[in-house]
């Protein structure tokens, strides 16, 4: 990975959410919400993840669970905890990689929920 994204490859407009507070069910359970990362939304691509890709980006190692990579700017509140949402499209983040660790691109790993 270089580590710079050309401008023009992140077409997509999506949507960064981490885990918000639990909220009560009324049944005493919870209900988990979510919080907009800032920003949000983000230009980003959205690629499916190929066993060549993903060697390039976890060092030979692949991973099963992930589906498709996306890619943006650097983001430092992208963790496995956050989702990526892309129309009615959602992709739970499994790795992050922060490209030549220099802080100017972020690889999120994702699994596309498919319900």
């Amino acid at each position: 990975m270089s580590g710079r994204t050309e401008s023009g490859t992140l077409t997509k407009r999506v949507g960064l959410e981490n885990p918000g507070p639990a909220v009560s069910d009324g049944d005493g359970g919870t209900t988990q919400t979510w919080t907009a990362c800032s920003p949000s939304p983000v230009w980003a691509s959205i690629v499916p993840a190929t066993v060549r890709d993903l060697e390039k980006v976890v060092a030979a190692t692949v991973l099963a669970t992930v589906t498709h990579l996306v890619t943006m700017r650097y983001h430092p509140q992208v963790t496995t905890q956050t989702r990526v949402i892309y129309g009615t499209r959602i992709f739970n983040v499994t790795g992050v990689v922060n490209s030549d660790e220099d802080d100017l691109e972020t690889v999120a790993l994702c699994a596309e929920v498919v319900s």
